[in-house]
């Protein structure tokens, strides 16, 4: 049944998809973020031990991706109300599983489904937020990565099932920012008690990996990509412009006063 599921999501891929985006200038393993630059991937979003998930500053996703097929993301949306301005909805989301590119450039994503984490806070209609398991498989069109000069970035560009485009998100670490890439909450689905204990053990395994990773989280060898803050540049050039200037006739009227 299974093979015969993943046909039938081949098939609706080519049907979506009948291009390939080329000119990639950059592989796809890494972690990317939109331009907030503030939500990533990792432990930083997630807490798989005691079931957290951490509120970014600001809204906005990141993905990683790694060179043996796994992936994982992390989305942080604002939702506004038109009827109630003063009520918005925050949506956080965290998966992970694997992934393939077709070979019409498309990128499916198999997520871990006993994994996957949601949080929705809705202040006008709750006081407390609701957090539960989520699961979303996904499929995207097609995609592209180019260098940004602006921001001295390289820029990945991915388009939904429909070919729509999604916010841009820029290569933010290299080696990616991730958790461990198993199932971090597996579930017992047998009966047997030889099953269960089996099943415990692998759970408890599970989570002295994650407890170890953790504990190592700041020792990641993962390096965060320089970003150049070009807004940041342009007024120190005006201000360095201006002040010239300044300084110029400043000099010069001295010199025809000496005069």
């Amino acid at each position: 049944m299974v093979f015969r599921w993943h046909q039938t999501v081949s098939f609706m891929v080519a049907l979506v998809a009948p291009f390939v985006r080329a000119g990639n200038v950059t592989a796809l393993t890494g972690t990317w973020t939109t331009k907030a630059n503030t939500v990533f991937t990792g432990p930083g979003f997630y807490d798989p031990v005691d079931e957290l998930l951490y509120e970014p500053k600001l809204p906005g996703l990141s993905m990683s991706f790694t060179d043996d097929g796994y992936y994982e993301e992390a989305f942080y949306y604002v939702i506004s109300q038109p009827s109630n301005p003063s009520c918005p909805t925050a949506l956080l989301q965290f998966q992970h599983g694997t992934y393939e590119i077709a070979s019409n450039g498309s990128i499916i994503l198999y997520p871990f489904a006993v994994d996957g984490r949601q949080l929705v806070s809705d202040p006008c209609t709750s006081e407390e937020s609701v957090y539960g398991r989520y699961s979303q498989f996904e499929v995207y069109s097609g995609w592209d990565i180019q260098k940004d000069d602006y921001r001295g970035q390289y820029k990945l560009q991915l388009y939904k099932f429909d070919g729509n485009p999604m916010n841009p998100m820029y290569l933010a670490y290299l080696p990616p920012l991730m958790l461990p890439t198993i199932t971090m909450n597996p579930t017992a689905s047998a009966t047997s008690a030889a099953t269960a204990s089996s099943t415990a053990s692998s759970t408890a395994k599970a989570k002295s990996r994650l407890k170890r990773s953790f504990e190592n989280r700041s020792k990641t060898d993962a390096i965060k990509s320089p970003v150049i803050d070009g807004i940041f540049w342009w007024y120190v050039g005006m201000i360095m412009m201006i002040g010239g200037g300044g300084a110029f006739l400043f000099l010069q009227r001295q010199s025809m006063c000496e005069q």
